[in-house]
């Protein structure tokens, strides 16, 4: 199993205190957990893309830039990239640059968002996101594999041939679907090849494995070679203790505080939004979510890998109340006591 470390940039009020952190602050705090991770020992950072809500990761490549400033070695992906929102020949253009910069070291994960709100402010439908998606992946691909593009679709205007500077720096780089809700997005993934990476976040296991297992099928009948069908998932929060019943007294209340600010009453029974783990006891005992003593984290994650048989685990220690020392001390932990069990007991060929 390899390691990722996700943030989204979240910035909203502490849910005990109400304080919010001064937006340069935040934006330095993603950028030294980067350098820490990379000098733990985890495989890659992501950044996510939201353009509403309390979050401040409009602009992940500008982020990611930063941190291959900082950084030599650790892989750079996004968290999605919201493509439907976008025009496909920028993305080229400046991923393509954020490539060139980190020499090769970025993997782009792409999706429709999950933010409703983005649609209205691009002045976009939202009932044409799956639409919007695929046919700008679709361009997106040939802009990178090809020079001299002539093309033409619905959503903007045609190409006459068109070759996006900078190119990839070798070759196209890796491209994975996020998927959260749809079967679309696994259909997407399945039908070029792509690696899937379920969001594992908010909803009960079940919807999840319905994805991956679609995914899987459909990715053997595109005639894919299924050692090729690599598979992330997400892992809500991490916070860890000596014990479980340690972690679930200290940080079940910030927990179940945050769970309730972000609760959005307009989307009850919309698949993605919120999390049924309301209390920390049901987060600990059902939900994606790692939070324990590390062995207690260790028995999760293999439980979830029976289920998935993931290659990547994507952690978040960002957005949780926890200080920029705090979030370091935690992957520190993870790196020591928990991640050499995962390498060794889910052995995978991603990045070998």
């Amino acid at each position: 199993m390899r390691f990722s470390v996700l943030s989204l940039i979240g910035n909203a009020p502490h849910p005990l205190t109400g304080q919010r952190a001064p937006a340069a602050e935040r934006l330095a705090d993603v950028v030294e957990v980067a350098v820490a991770a990379e000098r733990l020992g985890f495989d890659a950072v992501a950044v996510g893309e939201r353009h509403a809500g309390d979050f401040l990761s409009s602009s992940p490549a500008v982020v990611l830039a930063a941190i291959a400033a900082r950084t030599s070695r650790v892989r750079l992906l996004t968290g999605v990239t919201v493509l439907s929102v976008l025009d496909p020949v920028r993305v080229a253009e400046e991923y393509a640059t954020l490539d060139q910069l980190s020499q090769g070291r970025l993997e782009l994960v792409i999706g429709k968002g999950s933010e409703a709100g983005h649609f209205g402010l691009y002045g976009l439908d939202e009932e044409r996101q799956w639409d919007y998606l695929a046919e700008k992946y679709g361009l997106l691909r040939r802009l990178w594999r090809e020079e001299d593009v002539s093309w033409s679709g619905e959503f903007r205007p045609a190409l006459g041939g068109v070759t996006t500077v900078p190119r990839p720096f070798a070759g196209p780089p890796r491209v994975w679907h996020g998927s959260a809700t749809s079967e679309i997005s696994t259909e997407l993934a399945a039908r070029y090849g792509d690696p899937l990476f379920t969001a594992n976040a908010v909803q009960p296991r079940a919807a999840y494995v319905r994805l991956v297992d679609h995914y899987r099928q459909r990715y053997a009948d595109h005639g894919h070679d299924p050692a090729h069908a690599y598979l992330g998932a997400g892992s809500g929060g991490l916070y860890l203790a000596d014990t479980t019943a340690g972690a679930i007294a200290r940080y079940g209340p910030l927990y179940e505080a945050r769970v309730r600010q972000a609760f959005k009453p307009e989307l009850v029974g919309k698949p993605g939004y919120n999390t049924p783990f309301s209390t920390i006891e049901d987060a600990v005992a059902h939900g994606p979510a790692l939070i324990g003593d590390p062995q207690r984290v260790i028995d999760k994650i293999l439980d979830f890998h029976v289920s998935y048989r993931h290659d990547l685990l994507s952690l978040t220690v960002d957005g949780l109340g926890l200080s920029r020392t705090e979030q370091i001390e935690t992957l520190h932990r993870f790196a020591e006591e928990i991640a050499p069990t995962l390498r060794r007991e889910a052995p995978t060929s991603l990045w070998t």
